[in-house]
């Protein structure tokens, strides 16, 4: 039975989330748009990669020093200061738009400011929701976060794609200022965050400079083996699935099937299949076996997701794949959630999120950057010269274009099983170490 306290506690935290998941939506409609006006512009892949880029490596740059800031300052305002300045970017991208003189350096600027503010925004939401939410519902927590997420990467292009038919970028642009404001009153006037009062320095608590929250994050981690073998095991799946999914699943599918509407197809299934799995992980217990939940559930995205998207060469197979890809992703969430929680000291939450931030990222804009490069440079020419090892590959694949990056594919399946597997043993022998009493001396 919930407490009073707790019952207002978990409104608190719907709350929360629906303003987030708001304010979310707004900007990725803003994302979507913006990378077809730069591809508009510019006809280059690799400028739409740069918009990626410019997002993340600030977001990993600034999240080595961004813990002890969330640590120290009061939630409600640090998460209102960063979608203040997210809403400043935006607007000022739509005012250069109305005036004709929006480049694309513009764009990219916006992004690095946005990615800046991301890397307060997330560790501080990742502790208020875990300050809201008692432990025993952190991984329902985790799947209404997944459906929300999932969902808003269903809306999100539909809504802007839309928009942009009907009204023009310049809508787009006033509906994602119109969420931010929206988004920011509700948290303002409806969302009660609890603060904690700041411990001394002796205690290492809300204190010192940015530098000294680094430390003390990355302390934590170093003396946690097991929060530290999660972070790292994550980070390396990380890589892989911004090889393939994140980077060439849509040029992959419109270069096999020629058709806009298939690609639409699969990305829509995709995040129906996270809308899926995160209704199956509201229901779920909290995890009694939490190194199969997240890597079982790994290995098995990888295996109906990558190897299934390389091997298939029609609409069916990529829509199966799309379901197996995306359904176990929000269960593995829980499990991970269920870990950070329930290990990580409420006082040290921002520091160490902002660590993990840092080390579980990275690993993303090198897989955005080799993905492409790999791509157009190794394996669609590979398979394109008709040699030995293409006429190999070409059974499990087919031939055509896209061929090659279908084997990417099947290489990023066979590597993200690997990974699965690895990360389930480093885990579980954390785990038990973790748990035996200490040695007497």
């Amino acid at each position: 039975m919930q407490t009073p306290s707790n019952s207002k506690s978990i409104r608190s935290f719907l709350a929360f989330w629906l303003t987030q998941s708001l304010s979310q939506l707004g900007s990725a409609m803003t994302s979507y748009a913006l990378v077809l006006w730069v591809y508009e512009r510019t006809g280059s892949a690799l400028s739409v990669s740069l918009l990626t880029l410019c997002t993340w490596l600030p977001y990993v740059a600034a999240s080595v020093f961004a813990g002890g800031i969330v640590d120290r300052a009061r939630k409600k305002r640090l998460l209102l200061l960063a979608d203040g300045v997210a809403f400043l970017c935006t607007a000022c991208v739509a005012v250069l738009l109305a005036m004709g003189r929006l480049e694309v350096a513009h764009v990219y600027a916006a992004n690095a400011l946005t990615g800046l503010m991301n890397a307060l925004q997330s560790p501080a939401s990742a502790v208020v929701s875990g300050r809201l939410v008692p432990r025993e519902k952190i991984s329902r927590m985790s799947g209404l976060q997944s459906i929300s997420a999932s969902a808003v990467g269903v809306a999100a292009p539909m809504l802007a794609a839309f928009l942009l038919s009907a009204l023009g970028m310049g809508a787009v642009l006033a509906a994602d200022l119109a969420a931010f404001v929206a988004a920011a009153l509700a948290l303002l006037l409806f969302v009660r965050i609890p603060e904690r009062e700041c411990a001394p320095r002796a205690g290492g608590l809300c204190s010192g400079s940015p530098l000294a929250g680094l430390r003390e994050g990355f302390a934590f981690l170093r003396s946690d083996r097991v929060v530290l073998t999660l972070i790292l095991a994550i980070s390396a799946l990380n890589f892989f699935s911004r090889i393939s999914y994140e980077n060439i699943l849509s040029p992959m599918i419109l270069a096999r099937s020629g058709s806009a509407e298939v690609l639409a197809l699969v990305t829509g299934i995709l995040g129906f299949g996270g809308i899926a799995g995160g209704l199956i992980a509201v229901r779920l217990p909290p995890p009694r076996h939490v190194s199969a939940r997240i890597f079982g559930m790994a290995a098995l995205s990888f295996a109906l997701g990558d190897l299934l998207m390389g091997a298939g060469q029609t609409p069916l197979a990529w829509a199966v794949a799309a379901v197996g890809a995306s359904v176990p992703i929000p269960i593995l969430d829980s499990g991970y959630f269920h870990v950070l929680y329930n290990r990580v000291p409420e006082a040290l939450q921002g520091r160490v999120f902002a660590a993990r931030n840092a080390l579980q990222y990275a690993s993303i804009p090198a897989g955005l950057l080799l993905g492409g490069f790999l791509a157009d440079n190794v394996f669609e020419p590979l398979m394109a010269a008709g040699g030995a090892a293409a006429q190999a590959l070409a059974r499990a694949v087919g031939t055509g274009a896209g061929s090659g990056m279908a084997v990417m594919f099947l290489l990023t399946g066979a590597s993200g099983l690997l990974s699965s597997a690895a990360g389930f043993l480093l885990l579980r022998r954390a785990l038990r170490s973790a748990d035996k009493p200490p040695r007497r001396t």
